[in-house]
């Protein structure tokens, strides 16, 4: 099995599980995602083994996917009978992760390939439902039940939508429901800009579309928009605390660089 089936942007969901499934092999791992390592030797059984194959410095991502899942923790704990929209899922393993008690309705929304992948890889669960359906095509959002807290959560999926197509997710969520919370990340406006020549980027035919160098100033889109708070990525107290020691020198160099450190930020917001 491999991810050849996959186009664009949807083949950036092979380094990222990889990352994770490297990060559970660690002695102390940051996420211990055993989902990941599993799904990962299924879709690619070789990928530990190639030039590279070890390498982790895809631990910024593991990272990210931490702080995602210590904020939506929190939220569901604050409100146990959440609706919970997981954009852009992937093969990520959140709501295993989790585990979010049966009072709470899950839903994992990516491309119908993606989707296929997922039925494969990962078990179904109550209170779960996918979503075969692009992002930006809200009419799957007559499928969600209205009426209660919700909680969008969106690991690597911003910076692949246009600011206008982010703009009408957010306030299209803001308006269908009465309460909730919104998490994602998003990388600079440099980094947005020069993601056409970015190496990885290029090597998976895609390239980034929106960049924010203020993204709390997103709150101002709505009126019940508000911002909470943003955590690090690339210069994480986690990252330097967990990471070998060759990846953690690689880290600070880089983070050396001007607006490196603060190249992809974490950012939570609630209505």
């Amino acid at each position: 099995m491999n991810d050849t089936g996959l186009v664009g942007v949807q083949k950036t969901l092979s380094p990222v599980l990889r990352a994770k499934a490297l990060d559970n092999r660690l002695p102390d791992p940051i996420l211990g995602d055993t989902w990941a390592e599993q799904a990962m030797r299924r879709l690619d059984p070789g990928y530990d083994r190639r030039r590279f194959g070890t390498s982790q410095l895809g631990l910024a991502a593991v990272v990210r996917a931490k702080v995602h899942d210590d904020w939506a923790r929190s939220f569901l704990a604050e409100h146990p009978d959440a609706v919970v929209l997981h954009l852009g899922c992937g093969l990520d393993a959140r709501v295993f992760r989790i585990d979010p008690p049966a009072t709470v309705d899950w839903f994992d929304l990516d491309y119908p390939d993606i989707v296929e992948l997922r039925q494969q890889f990962l078990p179904s669960r109550e209170h779960y439902t996918l979503i075969g359906s692009s992002v930006t095509d809200l009419t799957w959002l007559d499928r969600i039940p209205r009426g209660r807290p919700v909680l969008m959560v969106a690991e690597g999926l911003v910076p692949y939508l246009t600011e206008a197509d982010l703009r009408r997710l957010l306030t299209g969520i803001v308006e269908a429901f009465p309460s909730g919370g919104i998490q994602f990340d998003t990388v600079a406006v440099w980094a947005w800009r020069t993601s056409k020549w970015d190496p990885t980027l290029r090597r998976y035919g895609t390239q980034f579309h929106c960049g924010f160098d203020d993204p709390a100033a997103l709150a101002q889109w709505h009126p019940r928009l508000e911002f909470v708070d943003e955590a690090p990525m690339n210069d994480s107290p986690l990252l330097m605390a967990k990471a070998p020691a060759n990846t953690r020198r690689i880290f600070r160099l880089l983070n050396l660089l001007p607006g490196m450190a603060r190249s992809t930020r974490i950012v939570r917001f609630r209505f």
